[in-house]
């Protein structure tokens, strides 16, 4: 089985049939008919983030949404990098068609500068 995106094209249907199923029922069995019916989204009888002062709860949620959204752009990353080079763990020694790479057999060139003339 490949590694990072490509493998999402080895998942039989049935594999993508189930994890939308579970994911669904998750939702109406747990979480959908609760907000639904005069309740709040994400409440379910149990807080992750608990304190009674106003300023220390409110550091909390942004430090929270902070975090996520730092998860998100990491992961955003990650698939960039696997779209490019085929490994989303930094093998950029796969990557080819790296401008990085565009003088590189050159007499002066010194990598990550570029073109360096010592004379001027």
């Amino acid at each position: 089985v490949p590694n990072g995106l490509c493998a999402c094209s080895k998942v039989p249907l049935n594999g993508w049939l189930q994890v939308v199923l579970f994911c669904g029922s998750l939702e109406v069995y747990w979480g959908y008919d609760k907000y639904t019916k005069g309740g709040n989204p994400g409440e379910y009888g149990w807080k992750a983030i608990t304190s009674t002062d106003p300023e220390v709860r409110k550091r909390k949620l942004n430090a929270e949404l902070a975090n996520g959204r730092l998860a998100m752009m990491a992961i955003t990353g990650m698939f960039f990098q696997d779209g490019l080079t085929g490994s989303a763990w930094g093998d950029w020694g796969l990557y080819t068609d790296s401008p990085l790479r565009a003088f590189e057999n050159e007499l002066g060139v010194q990598a990550p500068t570029g073109f360096w003339d010592p004379a001027g």
